[in-house]
């Protein structure tokens, strides 16, 4: 079992950068490949970006390849998701979940852990 804290949300400008950290407890961390997902008001949880579980593996949504970097440090527990260039657009509480796995997963019903979240929001 793995616990997920989520941090590094706030508020920024649009074109800004941020970087989210999620925190994972528990000494298999480096079994689970690793999601983030986000929720804007009113709209269902969508994918961001995942990797695999040895982190050689990404896979990026269509609105935010080439903005956005997922990475991993397994010997830290911890994944990041590295946000360029920001947009209005990409408010929303973003979450990040495991699994127990090898590839990378783009369904949430794939994933068994998640953290309580984080917002970001991106004004104009």
């Amino acid at each position: 079992q793995v616990q997920l804290v989520e941090s590094g949300g706030g508020s920024v400008q649009a074109g800004d950068s941020l970087r989210l950290s999620c925190a994972a407890s528990g000494r298999t961390f480096r079994s689970y490949a690793l999601g983030w997902f986000r929720q804007a008001p009113g709209k269902e949880r969508e994918f961001v970006t995942a990797t695999s579980r040895s982190g050689i593996s990404t896979y990026y949504a269509d609105s935010v390849k080439g903005r956005f970097t997922i990475s991993r440090d397994n010997a830290k527990n911890t994944a990041y998701l590295q946000m360029n260039s920001l947009k209005p657009e990409d408010t929303a509480v973003y979450y990040c979940a495991a699994k127990d796995g090898i590839y990378f997963y783009t369904q949430k019903r794939e994933y068994d852990y998640w953290g309580q979240g984080t917002q970001v929001t991106v004004s104009s």
